[in-house]
This record gives structure tokens, sequence and C-alpha cells, in this order.
């Protein structure tokens, strides 16, 4: 098994982030997620949006891991859950797995910082088992560096998400539209 962590400080708010996630999916940075569908979708009593996603991904895994794993298929299928509190911390969890052999179990968090409340921070933590096969703590590494690789990759996602979503708002403000709905409302029910 092996843990990998990260943290990451966005100079967005979080309503801005949280609304940047829920539409995050598709963009060019992360071509790997080839489909998403919204399976269950709620608000409950206490105002939490509550979200159960199935993305559909397409792993770029190397020929060494495939080779060791057994496995020539590299689409998989994500079970998101999120769940979005209103004192502003939106937790998502998911759970990656190829075979019985291969499993990452992954969880975001996302809150204001607690010195600024206009910048937001990202915790990020992968926990990647391989079983059965030989070489496992090396290759558990490699998926580790290529989870990081990922991240990296979804800091310039999300910018490109923002960017979007300010130029809608541009376009939607020009046209003298007005929004009702807060953002996180507004972008879980504006999810494709």
């Amino acid at each position: 098994m092996k843990t990998w962590t990260s943290e990451h400080v966005f100079d967005h708010s979080w309503e801005t982030l949280v609304t940047a996630v829920m539409q995050k999916y598709p963009n060019p940075m992360n071509p790997s997620v080839v489909g998403i569908n919204v399976l269950n979708r709620h608000v409950d009593p206490s105002g939490k949006l509550h979200s159960h996603r199935l993305l559909s991904t397409r792993w770029g895994l190397l020929s060494i891991v495939k080779c060791r794993i057994g496995v020539a298929r590299t689409k998989t299928y994500v079970q998101e859950h999120s769940v979005d509190p209103v004192e502003k911390a939106m937790k998502l969890k998911s759970n990656i797995s190829f075979t019985n052999m291969v499993s990452v179990y992954e969880r975001l968090m996302y809150k204001p910082h607690p010195q600024d409340p206009e910048i937001t921070i990202l915790t990020q933590e992968a926990i990647i088992t391989l079983k059965g096969v030989s070489l496992c703590s090396y290759l558990e590494g490699m998926m580790a560096s290529m989870i990081s690789s990922s991240a990296s990759k979804d800091g310039e996602a999300m910018a490109w998400v923002i960017h979007k979503l300010n130029i809608e708002e541009l376009i939607a403000s020009a046209r003298g539209s007005t929004r009702t709905l807060t953002p996180v409302a507004a972008a879980a029910f504006a999810e494709k």
C-alpha cells in the first residue's frame, strides 16, 4: 500500500472553486475522463448537497503496470460521492479499481483558507493498493507518480474551468440575465 498526499492553494473563493469542481469535466487538461453520469443528487434538510456521479475514465497506465496486473483494458468507472456542507467544506471521495488486484481510494477536501476566506485550500490523499502481483511496492510508487502528475494538471484544469465560467458570466450579464441560484446550486444543476 502506498499513500500520496498533496495540498494546493487556489487564489479563488470557496464558492468559485465549488462551482468549478462541479463543472470540471470535460476539460482539455484531463482527457482521461471520457464521460460523466449523475446517478443521484439532492439537497438535504440541513442544506447539504449530496451528489453521486459515475465517471468513465481511460487511464494511461504504463505498459509495465498493465503487464504485471495482467490487464489490457484501461477504461474504468469511478464512483464519486460528494457532500457540500453549508459550513463551506466540500468533500469528494472516489474509489477506482481495475481488477481485484488494483485499487485507488482518493479523498479531496476544499475549504476556505483559515487566514484568508477569499482563497481556497485543496487537500488530497490517495491510497494505492496492489495485491497478488510481483513488484507491488515499485508499481504502487509508479502509480503514485502518475497521480501526482495528474494532480498538477488538475490545477491547470480548474483555472481553465474558472476562466470559462467567468466568460459565461460576462455573457449572461451582457444579456441582462440575473441568477437567483447560489453558485453551488447553479453549478449542481447546470452540470451536463
